[in-house]
């Protein structure tokens, strides 16, 4: 059975498009990357499958049952982890995840029990009298996915569960994602970090302008740009680069600039090493380091859609 089935979903707001007649087919024990630029419909998707809001047209079945704006009772396999925190500041951890659990239907001692998993599952157990206005901001994402687990939901939508915190809390809710998943719950997971999609999906879509532009395994996805290649210069002063002129060099496709690092995606068959060394010294750049490296998901989501996830 599929986790989940969308069939042409369509959300229009008056002349914008922001959905565009998309279909997507989520397998059960999933790690679904969903991903694209801002403002290429992943939240308007998102917020849909959870009821926050209602289609323009298409159809969503979830494990089978169909959704509708009357009858919404298939949300209750669904589980979600928002962007933004939602919690209760003045709460404890133990009373913020209880006040989820009980919006769920859980109640007296399996209640209590599912309460004390979430936290226990998130490492927030020994924290559990402590308020969340006392938290750090990893804490508070790993309660917050404690909140959107507490009913043991079939599917868990993750949107952004690690932006804005240390590398640590980071790993923390990687390796709990992995976690849920070996225990049979579906993920969909939104991201800007595409070093976690490498590590955790088994399966992605990218989004742009409303559509999915293309949906496959990691491998499959990675084939598209067979026919590039990766050349990785670490240096020191990034302002006197000009993106354009390195563009215009023969074979070359893209130019990523990432904190002391730059990423230059080249056709395969064109050598042009010798050219873009030229570049960087005829301008005076001291180069650090250099290498080729293997086509990764950037180079596909760049290739893609012009731009860089996070931007």
């Amino acid at each position: 059975m599929k986790a989940i089935e969308i069939q042409n979903l369509t959300k229009r707001y008056k002349d914008f498009l922001a959905v565009d007649n998309i279909s997507l087919s989520i397998e059960e024990g999933e790690i679904y990357g969903l991903l694209g630029p801002n403002g290429a419909g992943k939240s308007t998707t998102i917020n849909i499958i959870c009821g926050i809001l209602n289609s323009s047209y298409g159809e969503i079945k979830i494990l089978g049952e169909t959704l509708s704006i009357k009858d919404k009772s298939a949300r209750k396999y669904l589980g979600l982890v928002p962007q933004q925190v939602a919690l209760y500041n003045e709460y404890s951890a133990y009373e913020n995840v209880k006040f989820f659990g009980s919006l769920y239907g859980l109640k007296g001692n399996e209640l209590e029990e599912c309460v004390k998993k979430a936290l226990e599952f998130t490492g927030l157990l020994d924290m559990k009298d402590k308020r969340a206005s006392d938290f750090s901001g990893g804490m508070l994402r790993r309660l917050n996915i404690a909140c959107g687990i507490v009913h043991n939901p079939k599917i868990v939508i993750m949107d952004e569960p690690t932006v804005g915190i240390d590398p640590q809390s980071r790993n923390h809710i990687l390796q709990s994602v992995k976690k849920l998943n070996e225990k049979g719950t579906t993920v969909i997971y939104t991201t800007h970090y595409m070093e976690e999609v490498e590590e955790i999906c088994s399966k992605i879509a990218i989004m742009d302008n409303g559509k999915v532009i293309v949906e496959g395994s990691k491998e499959e996805l990675k084939s598209i740009v067979s026919d590039k290649k990766s050349l990785i210069l670490r240096i020191d002063n990034f302002e006197t680069i000009d993106e354009k002129e390195i563009k215009n060099i023969k074979g070359v496709t893209d130019v990523i600039i990432d904190e002391n690092e730059i990423t230059i995606n080249t056709e395969k068959e064109i050598n042009n090493l010798d050219k873009i060394i030229n570049y960087f010294t005829t301008n005076k750049i001291e180069i650090r380091d250099i290498g080729y490296e293997d086509i990764n998901l950037e180079t596909v989501f760049l290739s893609l859609t012009g731009r860089r996830l996070r931007e």
